[in-house]
């Protein structure tokens, strides 16, 4: 039985170092060629560069990169602000609180995740035209958290849930307002879903294209995805600095999960078994 079991433990380490190598091996690929010369790329695309050529990571930004980072950087931290408060707010009133509606409330709420993005392009380039957000950052953001929203609010009310209520009542019996036990006690304890949360609205709102394609006009305004489409069309040729920008546009997410990947972890399994 023992030998079994070691047998067993060093199969399930074999199969988790595959998969795990499976998901490393092309962000490690994708760094490695952007510091190659097309030469050495086509030449040998699966070895180790000749030349290490910073250089096209220099390239890269200077060619629009940068300005494209920043915009994403912005419009991705605005709407995970967005997201976690208004979410927040909502979910702690939806799992504290009983009210005539309540159910019917969430229901609407959830009722969100129903609608895909695609089917509102249309109605959402002509009101964002005629409320004048058009060709600016609220013209992604304002959609970016409405569509983030159900979600978020979904799935920290599960988390908000689980948080015993004995905690509230002390806190009311102690002089607490309901905004001190929400600010006090439901978010302090709710990190690991405020994690989970912003990690999956960063995530979506850094890699969304269709919006950022037609809401923006002005290519100074425009995010990464946009960004590396026209870095593409610029550097027709040059794919050492294409896959440079390309590795520069996963840097943030690689290194929010690393940060994060524990709580991440820990609220979606909290947030995913109450409701």
């Amino acid at each position: 039985m023992v030998f079994l079991q070691k047998w067993y433990r060093v199969l399930i380490w074999m199969w988790f170092s595959a998969y795990a190598l499976c998901i490393l091996y092309p962000l490690f690929w994708l760094a490695m060629n952007g510091f190659k010369s097309n030469r050495n790329f086509f030449l040998d695309p699966w070895g180790m560069p000749d030349q290490w050529l910073w250089k096209n990571y220099v390239s890269a930004w200077d060619a629009g990169i940068g300005q494209y980072f920043l915009n994403s950087a912005f419009v991705t931290v605005v709407s995970v602000l967005l997201v976690l408060i208004l979410g927040s707010m909502a979910a702690f009133g939806l799992s504290r609180f009983h009210f005539k509606g309540a159910n019917i409330l969430l229901l609407i709420v959830v009722s969100g995740l129903m609608l895909a993005p695609q089917v509102s392009l249309i109605s959402l380039y002509k009101i964002l035209q005629m409320i004048g957000l058009y060709n600016t950052h609220w013209a992604l953001i304002v959609p970016y958290v409405a569509f983030q929203l159900p979600f978020s609010i979904f799935l920290m009310r599960s988390y908000f849930l689980s948080i015993p209520r004995e905690l509230e009542e002390s806190a009311t019996i102690d002089g607490c307002s309901t905004w001190q036990v929400y600010w006090h006690i439901i978010l302090p304890m709710g990190k690991p879903i405020l994690a989970s949360a912003a990690l999956l609205t960063g995530m979506n709102v850094w890699n969304e294209f269709m919006f950022a394609m037609v809401f923006i006009e002005d290519s100074a305004l425009r995010t990464i995805p946009v960004g590396l489409m026209n870095l593409r069309s610029q550097l027709n040729t040059d794919f050492g600095v294409q896959l440079a920008g390309l590795a520069i546009s996963a840097i943030p997410m690689i290194i929010m999960f690393i940060l994060f990947q524990k709580q991440f972890v820990r609220g979606m399994m909290a947030g995913s078994v109450k409701g």
